[in-house]
């Protein structure tokens, strides 16, 4: 399909690739509603937790810092908003935000996780693992998981992955290399951990109850600051492309918007999204023993950081 065509295009859910977050938005009623939104300071966080806020809903906006998370107080109107920090490669820091969270007692209809880092040229690591497995996968897995007893019947977890995940190792997690230790290569490394999100969700969804549901989501390709750690020359080219092939923050908001509000998706749990439709991950992201062993090698992973 031709990207005008796609521009132009619409799917089964009368959503399609130009559609924004407003639209998919439209009609629904948040009021009275919470939901949690990580990476809320920028970007596609920003505009989600935008949104949410002008269809009425309390939202609880999470950033590396409680600053940051405060700063966007200004930019949300129509519902309330609660700023919280959580800097996924903290353990401590996803913990504390955790906590206070509970403390709060408001169930959450929605948990967006939303946050992420992208393509590091060179291996980093956060308490012994490569950095972008730990961030966008242990963080979101320590904070949904911590949160679960809060989140209502009925509540949505939506975690943002990425079409990314088909650059993702042959075996899709490379459990021996959780480290970079045997080799690193940016695009591959964040290829994993867009695929651990798409297993979390799966795993996630088979294991809620109450009609609580989970799904992925690949946003679109989206100009923000996720490409901040990306070199010059890529970022250079980003920038040179994106008047004819990439989305709006607009747009890029709209799956996860409308995967965690619009009531025709209320019983679809354990899928993936693109453009608000249903779209077919890469295989090994449905492999459902894969989504499992990486479910207990998470749990392996936070029952042994610092406290």
């Amino acid at each position: 399909m031709s990207l005008l065509a796609r521009l132009k295009g619409k799917g089964k859910s009368g959503f399609g690739y130009g559609s924004t977050a407003e639209e998919v938005t439209a009609g629904i009623d948040l009021q009275g509603k919470n939901f949690l939104v990580t990476g809320c300071n920028s970007g596609l966080g920003l505009e989600t937790a935008r949104v949410l806020a002008l269809r009425g809903a309390h939202v609880l906006g999470a950033a590396r810092t409680r600053e940051k998370a405060q700063g966007i107080a200004g930019a949300l109107q129509g519902g309330t908003y609660s700023p919280y920090a959580c800097e996924l490669s903290d353990p401590t820091s996803v913990r504390a935000c955790v906590s206070e969270v509970g403390k709060a007692g408001q169930p959450l209809e929605g948990i967006i996780c939303n946050a992420g880092i992208m393509a590091l040229p060179t291996l980093h690591r956060a308490h012994g693992y490569e950095l972008q497995f730990f961030t966008n996968h242990i963080g979101h897995f320590m904070l949904v998981t911590g949160l679960l007893d809060q989140l209502a019947d009925g509540g949505r977890v939506v975690v943002v992955a990425s079409e990314a995940h088909r650059s993702a190792p042959r075996a899709g997690i490379e459990f021996d290399n959780l480290s970079g230790d045997r080799g690193y290569e940016g695009w591959t490394a964040y290829g994993q951990s867009k695929i651990a999100n798409i297993l979390f969700a799966k795993e996630l969804a088979r294991r809620l109850d109450r009609g609580r549901t989970a799904n992925a989501l690949h946003p679109g390709v989206i100009q923000t600051n996720l490409a901040r750690s990306m070199s010059p020359i890529v970022r250079g080219m980003i920038t040179l492309t994106e008047p004819i092939a990439m989305k709006s923050v607009a747009q890029g908001a709209a799956t996860q918007c409308y995967v965690a509000t619009h009531p025709s998706l209320a019983t679809v749990t354990g899928e993936y999204f693109q453009d608000c439709n249903l779209r077919r991950p890469r295989a090994t992201a449905e492999d459902p023993q894969l989504a499992a062993r990486l479910w207990e090698a998470s749990e392996r992973i936070v029952a042994q950081l610092p406290t």
